[in-house]
C-alpha cells in the first residue's frame, strides 16, 4: 500500500474515533470524497479491503488503523 493511502487511512480513522468513539465502524469509502477523483487510489483501497483481507463492509476504525500501522 502506498504511503499516501496509508497516511490517509490513519488520519481518517483518528478523526472518526475522536468524533464518534472507539466503537465506530467504517467502510473503505470513508477514505474518499463522494466523487471519484482518484480511481487508482480507490481501487487500491478496495483491493486491500476486499480481495486481500476479505473484510466486511463495515469494520471498526481502530482495527483498520492497527492493520495499516502493522503493514498488513
Amino acid at each position: 500500500m502506498r504511503t499516501e493511502l496509508r497516511s490517509k487511512i490513519i488520519e481518517i480513522c483518528d478523526k472518526k474515533i475522536a468524533a464518534k468513539g472507539d466503537n465506530v465502524g467504517l467502510s473503505f469509502y470513508a477514505f474518499f470524497k463522494n466523487k471519484n477523483d482518484n480511481p487508482e487510489l480507490l481501487m487500491e483501497a478496495a483491493t486491500w479491503w476486499i480481495q486481500i483481507h476479505k473484510l466486511d463492509h463495515f469494520v471498526k476504525a481502530h482495527k483498520i488503523k492497527g492493520m495499516v500501522q502493522s503493514n498488513l
